[in-house]
């Protein structure tokens, strides 16, 4: 299923439609402020593995990442966050960046069983903080990479229907997605460290 939302203004129709998918754990593919991604609700075991599956990874070696509504939702799964940690996500989210932080025990099995790390964004897109907001709890996401080896990442959404039509519940058409990730900093030794530079700007950070 194809469902198109508009970026600026979604339909709350449109978006309680796949709320109500999530819940019954289906898995969707959405658009980030970054590349277009797939997401689960976090309690649904089976559809985090069904991701895994896509993604042909492990689930003891994903890194995936949860999004939060806001920074108190993202306090909610993650402990130990320092006051320089805190003071640069209230700075840069909602935006283009993965914070890596230590997990709390309410945060997925998936991610304390194997790393005691979670990754947790803030996007800046509307869709995607309407489907968290009346979800009422984080999403699972990963981003979506092409085989292609010279295109890493799918912006057309209706290109990526094409291909998951039959694999996924619903694919939201956004608009034209953008072909690179997020930055990554890791920020459970209590500094941030950069991982992978994608669109978020480091300049000031490090």
């Amino acid at each position: 299923m194809l469902i198109q939302i508009h970026p600026e203004n979604p339909d709350s129709r449109k978006i309680a439609k796949v709320v109500e998918i999530l819940k019954k754990g289906g898995v969707i593919i959405y658009p980030t402020d970054t590349v277009y991604s797939f997401a689960c609700d976090i309690s649904h075991k089976s559809a985090v593995e069904k991701i895994c599956q896509l993604r042909d990874i492990k689930p003891e070696k994903a890194n995936f990442s949860i999004v939060c509504k806001d920074l108190s939702e993202l306090t909610e799964f993650a402990k130990q966050i320092n006051n320089s940690v805190f003071r640069l996500m209230k700075k840069v989210l909602p935006g283009p960046y993965t914070f890596v932080l230590n997990a709390s025990k309410k945060s997925p099995g998936i991610f304390r069983k194997n790393k005691k790390t979670i990754g947790i964004r803030i996007p800046s897109n509307k869709i995607a903080i309407a489907i968290v907001e009346l979800l009422g709890n984080p999403i699972m996401t990963a981003s979506l990479k092409d085989s292609d080896e010279l295109i890493e990442y799918t912006t057309d959404p209706e290109v990526i229907h094409e291909k998951f039509a039959k694999r996924v519940a619903v694919v939201i058409d956004g608009g034209f997605g953008k072909n690179a990730p997020s930055t990554v900093f890791d920020c459970s030794s209590g500094e941030p460290q950069l991982i992978r530079e994608g669109l978020g700007d480091i300049s000031g950070i490090i």
